[in-house]
């Protein structure tokens, strides 16, 4: 049995021209399975699909087609058993504002009929970081406070999945850090993580397999050690302080003062040297490293856009 399921989803949304007859498909038949105990990652761009997919899986919306479950239990003709089953922290910061952290973690216990939870209770706000912020009303807290409240009101039930939607998005190193050792911890104990982000050097560290979406649809999914070794080899990177000339931005992926390009021989790698000296660049911090996650998650949304996108990225 999967703990999470998706079978052929599709979700279809008016048209955002207004047309009566046009539909936007948000999700287009997508079907991947997660296994009890897997750390799994939902990667893609803005838009991909990631949270309405996710948004279905909690019962917050209905699939257009196809089939969610969460352990066996259909999210929408055994609801009741399916949420039980599932912890999700959104990525928006949603709080009810008359409670402490306590308090709030309290009522959500009710939610889920657990009584006595306590001690559970005192373990999160430990875990999280929060035991002197347990009587603060949820207010006063700032956002990283807020983002771990919504992780322990995830959590507060004991859901043997949980879902992360963007968890660390905007928020500092230490709660990061803190974050991913008490989950780590929890799927080492046997929980099924979801995990999306932008951050893919989380990804890569955390998750053992990774799906990735683009315009709604699953374009790669495989384990994170296999998308890894099917990328395109190694990477030449530098840094510079002045514009790239037009004829040097072809191949290149652009981030600020950083300049990348695929190293895929000696010859290639000296290719791009000899060009940047000859348009009077000075090169710094000249490394060549292996293919990373993002390297490869570039890879597949350029491998699957349209014919007419550009060959250089830039990213600023």
């Amino acid at each position: 049995m999967s703990a999470i399921s998706f079978q052929s989803v599709s979700k279809a949304y008016p048209s955002p021209r207004g047309s009566q007859s046009d539909t936007f498909l948000a999700l287009d038949r997508v079907s991947l399975d997660i296994e009890p105990g897997e750390f799994f990652g939902l990667l893609g761009p803005n838009g991909a699909g990631k949270t309405t997919l996710i948004t279905i899986l909690a019962g917050l919306a209905r699939a257009t087609s196809g089939r969610v479950s969460v352990l066996g239990s259909d999210v929408q003709t055994d609801y009741a058993a399916a949420r039980r089953k599932l912890g999700v922290v959104p990525q928006e910061l949603v709080f009810d504002p008359f409670f402490n952290v306590r308090e709030a973690l309290r009522f959500q216990s009710g939610y889920f009929g657990v009584k006595h939870n306590d001690a559970w209770i005192d373990e999160l706000l430990e875990s999280l970081g929060l035991t002197d912020k347990a009587h603060v009303n949820m207010r006063a807290l700032s956002g990283g406070m807020k983002r771990r409240v919504l992780v322990a009101l995830a959590l507060v039930h004991k859901p043997p999945v949980i879902v992360l939607d963007e968890p660390t998005a905007g928020v500092d190193v230490e709660l990061r850090q803190t974050l991913w050792a008490f989950i780590a911890k929890l799927n080492q104990q046997g929980s099924t993580v979801l995990l999306t982000t932008h951050y893919l050097e989380e990804a890569e560290a955390l998750c053992g397999r990774i799906a990735m979406l683009k315009q709604g649809r699953v374009v790669a999914l495989d384990t994170t050690s296999a998308l890894l070794k099917a990328a395109s080899g190694n990477v030449l990177q530098f840094k510079i302080d002045s514009e790239l000339p037009p004829s040097l931005k072809v191949g290149a992926r652009i981030t600020g003062r950083v300049v990348q390009y695929p190293a895929t021989d000696a010859l290639a790698i000296e290719r791009y040297l000899a060009a940047a000296r000859e348009a009077g660049l000075t090169l710094q911090d000249i490394e060549i490293r292996r293919a990373d996650l993002e390297d490869v998650f570039l890879e597949v949304m350029k491998r699957h856009a349209p014919a007419e996108s550009p060959v250089a990225e830039v990213i600023t």
